[in-house]
């Protein structure tokens, strides 16, 4: 059990950990407003979110579902758990229905092209809106650990 527990922590420390970081640095390169950094900023964050976003979901689900089902936790009805799950859902709800499609539009207006002049207007209405949503992306994971450190007490 204790090596289960490592690696839900770790598939944390990777989910909440980049979800933090890549808006810091989203946030940095939006205030220089230069359109290059912008741009390489904007697909890192796709790109992080592919290498330590979604594998940190993986560990979690898993080793959190394995972990409920050896410790009795997945009974029915509704307690922290069941809370935490339905939450660890609209998560994802908002990243890929949402967040992920604002990223790639935010690619798209940030792309050096020779017909493409930036629109920073767009961009910023693109960006603030991710933003919007992301915290709110960011702040459901951070209650959802609250729950699973306290066990609903």
């Amino acid at each position: 059990m204790k090596s289960l527990l490592f690696v839900h922590i770790a598939g944390v420390v990777l989910f909440l950990g980049n979800i933090i970081v890549t808006a810091f640095w989203k946030m940095r390169a939006d205030q220089t407003r230069h359109r290059d950094f912008i741009h390489r900023t904007a697909k890192n964050v796709m790109l992080a979110d592919f290498v330590f976003t979604i594998p940190g979901l993986l560990l979690i689900i898993i080793s959190g579902v394995w972990m409920a089902v050896q410790a009795g936790y997945l009974v029915p009805g509704f307690n922290w758990l069941t809370l935490s799950l339905i939450l660890f859902a609209l998560t994802g709800i908002l990243w890929a229905g949402v967040l992920l499609p604002l990223q790639r539009k935010m690619i798209h207006l940030s792309a050096p092209t020779a017909e493409n002049e930036f629109n920073i207007e767009s961009y910023r209405q693109a960006s603030r809106h991710w933003m919007i949503f992301g915290t709110l992306a960011t702040l459901l994971p951070v209650f959802i650990l609250y729950l699973m450190i306290s066990k609903g007490v």
